[in-house]
């Protein structure tokens, strides 16, 4: 696997970033790319979480896998989770093109794409299509011309709790107006409260959900010292199950190389990781090390993904990082992991979660 990734990536590299992606959706979708090589499950990544059975930490974050057209072909990827999404209510283009650019020389991802995606109906039929039997989590987000957003969270939830092992509601997109804006303390409580509500409706309806899926929210890496004190204190109060930190940042460190660095839209990709990593720590301990986090930002090797459950992670995400490393990636981070937690004296992933802030 790894000569066929080295072998067509030199010609991805001169397509378009959104029509290359389109055609690595849709070989996954036919069984068209060979699967990688498969890293045996190790028991030292083994979790229970949530009352779900997590083989090992590694997912794939949203984004990649939208409509939830791929998740069978990715599970065979390594990893221990996907995360497909974000889901709308009604189908919705997105933002107009050009609205993904490669930083290559930084091993980064400027998106503007806008929860192009299409709707809940679709993606439902999907999921419920599935053949594999892996984890899947689904990212919900709201309609941009929606003009009441627990509205469309709560119908997202109607739409999909049956069908994921955990839902995620997404308010730190920074490519739909006012989304961001939903993390504030009242906003925030008022949504998380509703989707609760909704997600115990589901379940009261339908003996065959035996373990509600966890609702976890996911929040911005641009957040002001205030604002995660606001969104720990609600998460708290409210009872989410967890949280995932964090999404994409609208700020732009200093030497970013890509000659699209000043597009505008979300960074993501190594740029993130040292300021992703930092909320991550200070929601763990804001938390009180009491809810689960998913780290996601900037991960590329286990070395990252250790530094993140380190930080206060229980599970962590990638996303642009394949388009650097390829779908081998997974499979080295899983491999390469159980050594550095040997390594520190940890028998289990758990016993190293937080441990910096020991």
């Amino acid at each position: 696997m790894i000569d066929f990734f080295r072998m067509v990536a030199p010609v991805l590299r001169w397509i378009d970033p959104e029509t290359s992606h389109r055609l690595a959706i849709t070989a996954l979708k036919y069984g068209l790319l060979p699967d990688p090589a498969t890293v045996p499950d190790d028991p030292a990544l083994r979790q229970d979480l949530w009352g779900r059975a997590f083989v090992n930490p590694v997912g794939l974050a949203a984004g990649f896998d939208k409509n939830a057209e791929a998740v069978d072909a990715l599970g065979r990827w390594n990893f221990g989770f996907v995360e497909i999404g974000s889901v709308t209510p009604r189908p919705q283009p997105g933002n107009p093109r050009p609205r993904l650019f490669r930083l290559r020389p930084d091993e980064a991802v400027i998106n503007r794409m806008g929860f192009n995606n299409d709707g809940a109906a679709a993606v439902a039929a999907r999921l419920r299509g599935r053949r594999g039997h892996g984890l899947v989590g689904v990212n919900l987000g709201k309609n941009k011309d929606s003009d009441d957003a627990i509205a469309d969270y709560r119908q997202g939830v109607l739409a999909l709790a049956r069908l994921a092992d955990y839902l995620v509601i997404n308010v730190s997109s920074p490519n739909t107006p006012g989304l961001r804006a939903l993390q504030g303390r009242a906003p925030l409580t008022a949504l998380l409260e509703a989707v609760l509500a909704a997600r115990a409706g589901v379940c009261a309806t339908d003996p065959a959900i035996t373990a509600p899926p966890p609702v976890l929210v996911k929040i911005s890496a641009d957040l002001s010292d205030q604002d995660k004190v606001d969104i720990a204190a609600v998460a708290l109060q409210t009872g989410i199950d967890g949280m995932i930190v964090s999404n994409t940042t609208i700020a732009r460190p200093h030497g970013l190389q890509g000659r699209h660095r000043d597009e505008a839209g979300g960074l993501s990709g190594r740029p993130l990781f040292a300021l992703s990593t930092r909320v991550l720590s200070d929601m763990y301990r804001l938390t009180e090390g009491k809810l689960p986090l998913i780290g996601v930002g900037g991960v590329a090797s286990a070395a990252d993904a250790y530094a993140k459950i380190r930080a206060g992670a229980s599970l962590v995400q990638l996303y642009s990082a394949l388009v650097y490393h390829g779908p081998e990636l997974p499979g080295r981070i899983v491999r390469d992991l159980p050594g550095l937690l040997k390594a520190d004296g940890f028998a289990n992933i758990s016993e190293a979660i937080g441990v910096d802030h020991e």
